[in-house]
């Protein structure tokens, strides 16, 4: 496996300073460190977008791409989808911004909310998932008493202190101390334990190791941070029970998952219900917004007039973030067979990328759940992190590469997932799954993947 595992995939294009794109790059660098606004936006070329239509986007330069990157899965029904866009255009100028009281707009979304999601009963809005779970943590540890918190390696759960370690670790730093950024105390560091995945042994242990202090173990039900471990049923039941008999909190952190495998997200998919619940991303195709939910003898803890833990934020259940998000859910509600057509189409891509993979005889394993996938650079079966560190991710910087080249866009972090949205077709899959046959192969002939 190669030394930099997560890491971006590399621009192999030479860089042609007479394209937008690159110029517009080369200006938001002198304005923002490192041209962008988010640590992982940065891919080479393409530089710099333009717009973006259905399942397609347009880069500066008028190249248009296949998207399955999808803002990391904010995006849903498709980009610029009029289902959301045309409510929201229709809310500019009406409802603003307060900083008192309550919309009806706030009460509709809490409602809808409450009504997917099995495990809620209440919901709080935020502006984004990291604060949901920021928020989720803070409550888990009010409501027992309690410091430590369970995280399992490769799990990413937003960029506060409490959950920033051991994501994409290198093989030398997984499991132990790696934290995701410089500037956190020890003391944040050494209030999250780290566990494996899929291993239900491993969280026993810790509990065994810290009896009576652990508030909670956060989870994604899916780890789509590192592509796509799918959990066993025992494992999630199992963790479900120990919480419990351990006085602690479950939380499930779908910010990914909620609403985009299932509009209870994937509790109702798997039958267990956490303590609270995290959501974001795709609920509002694109418009920023996140929550936190669970029962009301959680929630009522942010009561401002009788609680014990503070929920702020100006911003937070703002009108036209509560619009898209009631647009979205409305239409997922209206329409079920979008889960039918989207996990079908995902299907029918890991399949056929598992038939290539096998025609060409590679060490490579898809995966993935729904309409997610994820092409790993290593032999399976994969159950959880450990296995993920075989992976060669400078094979998966190629492919990355040279898919983009052929126009389809996925995201450029090795171990990472890719997304098939509403406005996918079948066209579109078949497209990709030859254009997927030609880079492998073309990576098999040159040696860059065995």
């Amino acid at each position: 496996m190669s030394p930099g595992i997560g890491t971006a995939a590399s621009d192999h294009n030479p860089r042609n300073t007479a394209t937008r794109g690159w110029a517009l790059h080369q200006a938001a660098a002198e304005v923002i460190p490192g041209g962008v606004n988010s640590a992982t936006r940065y891919v080479g070329h393409p530089y710099a977008f333009g717009g973006g239509d259905g399942a397609y986007v347009v880069d500066l330069d008028g190249n248009r791409y296949l998207d399955y990157h999808a803002a990391f899965g904010a995006i849903l029904l498709g980009h610029n989808s009029p289902v959301v866009d045309d409510p929201v255009r229709a809310a500019v100028g009406a409802l603003d911004l307060f900083g008192l009281g309550v919309t009806e707009l706030e009460v509709e979304l809490a409602v809808r909310v409450t009504e997917a999601i099995p495990s809620a009963e209440m919901m709080i809005a935020t502006m984004s998932g990291s604060e949901a779970t920021a928020q989720a943590v803070r409550l888990a540890r009010a409501a027992t008493g309690r410091q430590l918190l369970v995280k399992f390696q490769g799990g990413f759960h937003g960029w506060h202190d409490a959950v920033a370690r051991n994501v994409i670790s290198r093989p030398e730093l997984a499991y132990g101390r790696d934290p995701l950024s410089a500037g956190i105390l020890d003391t944040a560091l050494e209030s999250t334990l780290i566990a494996e995945f899929n291993d239900l042994d491993s969280v026993k242990a810790l509990f065994e190791q810290y009896p009576d202090r652990i508030a909670a173990v956060i989870m994604e039900p899916i780890p789509h941070n590192v592509g796509a471990l799918v959990p066993t049923q025992e494992f999630v039941d199992g963790l479900r029970a120990l919480t419990g008999d351990e006085g602690a909190l479950l939380i499930f952190d779908e910010v990914i998952t909620g609403f985009r495998h299932a509009l209870g997200g994937y509790q109702e998919v798997c039958g267990v219900r956490p303590d609270l619940t995290t959501f974001g991303k795709g609920m509002a195709n694109g418009y920023p917004i996140g929550g936190l939910a669970g029962p009301r003898s959680l929630m009522e803890r942010f009561d401002g007039q009788k609680g014990d833990v503070l929920l702020a934020g100006t911003f937070n259940g703002y009108a036209l973030g509560a619009t898209a998000a009631i647009a979205t859910i409305d239409y997922l509600r209206a329409n079920p067979d979008f889960y039918t057509r989207t996990h079908a189409l995902g299907e029918r891509l890991r399949s056929g990328l598992a038939g290539i993979v096998s025609d060409l005889d590679l060490q490579a394993t898809v995966a993935g759940f729904g309409g997610v996938f994820s092409l790993y650079f290593t032999a399976g079966p994969i159950k959880g992190y450990r296995d993920l560190m075989r992976n060669d991710d400078q094979a998966y910087a190629t492919f990355h590469r040279r898919m983009t080249d052929a126009g389809f866009l996925m995201i450029p972090m090795s171990l990472k997932r890719n997304h098939i949205s509403g406005s996918h077709t079948e066209d579109d899959v078949d497209r990709t799954l030859d254009a997927a046959r030609d880079v492998l192969a073309s990576m098999k002939a040159d040696g860059t993947a065995h």
